[in-house]
């Protein structure tokens, strides 16, 4: 009688883990799959034109730039010191 429960038990407890790591291993694939089409596709000077252009950098000269973040992190520290 205990045989037969601990048997069932154990097939239980391979199909659990079987199916976790089947599911894990194509997590594993299709985020590499992911990641190779990304590079490819987009390369690093697009991205960096791109940061470049959301930060405001093209719009803003490099100075005027500095001195907003410079006054930016002085009023954070006045009002927590």
């Amino acid at each position: 009688m205990h045989g037969k429960i601990i048997t069932q038990g154990m097939e239980l407890m391979a199909y659990g883990m079987g199916t976790v790591v089947v599911f894990l291993a194509l997590l594993v694939l299709v985020t590499v799959v992911m990641s190779a089409l990304v590079t490819r596709h987009f390369s690093q000077t697009n991205a960096t034109a791109a940061a470049r252009s959301v930060a405001g950098a093209d719009i803003i000269p490099k100075e005027q730039l500095v001195a907003l973040i410079t006054a930016g992190v002085h009023q954070h520290r006045r009002k927590n010191p």
